[in-house]
């Protein structure tokens, strides 16, 4: 991981960063709900905070609003430290997850309410409303109420709350939680087109790795209070630095084994659960003996009828389970060794005359670039 994806506490900042959070901790009680915490948000980046309930995304996102307080560390904003500022002396807004638009007023109302409260003039309101709305193609729609449009309809309007009080940081809460699947994937590349068309940072908290895989330029793994991991999604998914960020983004199959040839160019790794060795064609930095974690992306494992000719890389096993997804083809493996595997296999390799089917004996191998080396 690059030295600025996550900063040392007291050090100086980044000419790129324009959020910046510093050996931030919040306690409740008895409970440490995040756990110094240090990391920086370039401008205009969306940056994602991903992690299962209960990990501290949504009290960091919390604190960066100004609805919690750190119990230590700083918070900056384009070089100001805003830590104890109250929530509406910070140039920053936060979309929530249920919305929170008004029943009783119509769509425009509730997209102006923010610049009434701050004493805005009613002509400078209209135009920045209207303004708003069309850029979320809203317009046609502000004399209704919320319970006349549909969830990504309050959505959006939601959002043109957000950005019509020109905030220089949009948090958003969980965004897409409230649409169902079909509509939340094609919002989320309209909402992410919005936000680069404003140019305005964004920090989004989700559960949801599809969402932020996404969306987000970067994204940080959180557990425990803790950033585990920070980068882009590709390198996040590419290559994961532990097993839990490696199960955690996508799917993946775990061998446990030991290295038993360590090479500069190359490793071997010997499973309990394997018949074959693994062959790895790279060097790795934990040592001969040591236990490790491999990890295999299902769609880098390939199922055949026929017996591999190479001495590693490949299992023997029966399809537990076929699923047809459309583009891909879904296997469950059981191996010999009694440990199932998953493999996707593109819906364009096979045809369902010629797919191996339920019960067949099969063959699952791999490349030797496509195995992770994590630490045990």
């Amino acid at each position: 991981m690059s030295d600025d994806l996550l900063m040392a506490p007291t050090g100086s900042a980044h000419p790129d960063d324009f959020v910046r959070i510093a050996d931030v901790v919040k306690i409740f009680g008895d409970t440490v709900a995040v756990q110094s915490v240090s990391l920086s948000v370039r401008r205009q980046e969306i940056f994602a905070l991903l992690g299962s309930s209960g990990c501290g995304k949504s009290t960091l996102l919390r604190m960066l609003a100004g609805f919690e307080e750190p119990t230590s560390g700083r918070i900056y904003l384009d070089n100001e430290d805003i830590t104890a500022l109250p929530p509406y002396r910070r140039p920053v807004n936060m979309m929530f997850q249920s919305y929170a638009l008004f029943p009783h007023m119509t769509v425009e109302s509730n997209v102006a309410f923010g610049l009434k409260q701050e004493g805005v003039p009613a002509n400078e309101i209209h135009e920045r409303v209207f303004e708003a709305l069309d850029l979320v193609q809203m317009a046609g729609y502000s004399r209704r109420k919320p319970q006349q449009l549909s969830g990504g309809q309050q959505q959006r309007v939601a959002l043109a709350r957000s950005l019509v009080k020109r905030p220089k940081l949009l948090l958003l809460d969980e965004p897409m939680s409230a649409l169902d699947k079909q509509i939340r994937q094609k919002t989320q590349i309209e909402l992410t087109r919005i936000l680069e068309q404003v140019g305005v940072t964004c920090i989004m908290v989700t559960h949801d790795q599809e969402e932020a895989m996404t969306m987000a330029d970067r994204l940080a793994v959180m557990s425990e209070g803790q950033i585990v991991q920070c980068g882009s999604p590709q390198e996040v998914y590419t290559f994961p630095n532990c097993r839990f960020v490696a199960g955690f983004i996508g799917s993946t199959n775990f061998f446990d084994g030991v290295i038993s040839v360590d090479e500069p160019d190359h490793v071997l790794i010997e499973s309990d659960q394997l018949a074959r060795p693994l062959y790895v064609n790279h060097g790795v930095s934990e040592p001969l003996g040591m236990n490790v974690h491999v990890s295999i992306r299902p769609e880098n494992i390939r199922v055949q009828r026929e017996q591999p000719e190479l001495d590693y890389n490949w299992a023997h096993g029966m399809v537990n389970h076929v699923a047809w997804m459309g583009s891909y083809v879904r296997y469950q493996i059981r191996l010999d060794s009694g440990l199932v595997i998953e493999a996707s296999v593109p819906a364009l390799m096979l045809t369902q005359d010629d797919a191996p089917g339920l019960d067949e004996e099969v063959y699952a191998c791999w490349a030797s670039g496509t195995a992770t080396v994590l630490p045990s």
